[in-house]
């Protein structure tokens, strides 16, 4: 029972919500795109937006796929953050949730098996995934969309695995944009409709910004602990003062690519009820702007995290 507690934990269920924010969005929006296509047929058979998600984003397996696909890349990815910063000594004294190979709960070995296991797993998720939005009939996109899996995974171990790991070398910013924003978003709404167009890339941009800036207040709570150790985050290079002006960039140029959508978009003033959402991001601005110790940051996170999902859910249902 002690060794399940210690794997759950390893989980991280926290983090989750935040990791599937981007598939929840480009799924809404790729579906939307065919219902507009298709409204006469099914404005008789479906009523509202409601309608519309309980009857077809929530129960079509590619949605489904896509959601487990994206677990599995972040499981992948805590499994391999715990391993690595463990292995390292990063852990050994680090503010906020206890890692389990650093605490001994958990062998290097065993969260090696771990990864490895949960690596595959994932990988067949994605290879059905991929077959069931493109079948045989779209033959060079499988191709594509299976070395995307392939990155996905080699950047979930690297991000903290190894000596040239991205986590500590500043560059763990970008790979959560590209990866929580560009490719959730992009990636999942390309499955649904086999096209993209330009102004996707605002609402990819507000995902990723806002897992971004999840990343930047773990950074900015380990600040210290990664100084170090010598875990070179974009925190510890930018330092703490500059760190913060980042931190609010993120978070504001977020919600304006988010309104920027919707005012391309436009067609009620129902469709900016999801501003609701950045009640708990506006709230975490004014807790960074007056916080004087780092280790308190660390409920912050959960803000952050579910304030996106909530956003992802409200912005797709809205649109």
């Amino acid at each position: 029972m002690e060794k399940l507690k210690a794997w759950i934990a390893a989980v991280r269920l926290r983090t989750l919500p935040l990791s599937v924010s981007g598939i929840i969005v480009g799924s809404s929006l790729g579906w939307g795109a065919g219902l507009s296509e298709t409204s006469n047929i099914l404005e008789e058979e479906y009523e509202g937006l409601v309608s519309y998600i309980l009857n077809y984003v929530w129960e079509t397996p590619v949605f489904w796929f896509a959601i487990l696909t994206t677990i599995g890349f972040q499981v992948l990815s805590n499994f391999a953050n715990d391993y690595g910063d463990g292995v390292k000594g990063t852990d050994a004294n680090r503010s906020g949730e206890k890692r389990m190979v650093a605490s001994g709960f958990i062998s290097p070995k065993q969260m090696k098996l771990g990864m490895i296991v949960t690596a595959i797993i994932t990988l067949l998720l994605a290879s059905m995934l991929i077959f069931m939005a493109f079948g045989n009939e779209h033959f060079l996109w499988a191709f594509v969309f299976f070395n995307l899996a392939i990155a996905s995974i080699i950047v979930a171990v690297k991000y903290t695995v190894g000596k040239s790991a991205f986590g500590y070398s500043g560059f763990g910013d970008v790979f959560v944009f590209l990866f929580f924003g560009m490719l959730s978003v992009l990636g999942s709404y390309f499955l649904f409709t086999k096209a993209l167009e330009w102004a996707l890339l605002l609402p990819a941009f507000s995902i990723g910004l806002f897992s971004t800036a999840v990343l930047n207040l773990n950074n900015m709570r380990d600040i210290e602990n990664d100084r170090q150790v010598g875990k070179r985050t974009l925190v510890v290079k930018l330092g703490g003062v500059k760190a913060r002006y980042y931190h609010y960039f993120l978070l504001f140029f977020g919600i304006i690519c988010a309104l920027g959508y919707t005012s391309i978009k436009y067609h009620s003033p129902e469709q900016f009820l999801y501003c609701i959402a950045f009640i708990p991001l506006l709230m975490n601005i004014r807790k960074v702007a007056i916080n004087k110790e780092p280790r308190l940051l660390d409920s912050e996170l959960k803000k952050v995290a579910l304030g996106t999902f909530a956003f992802a859910m409200l912005f797709g249902w809205l649109h």
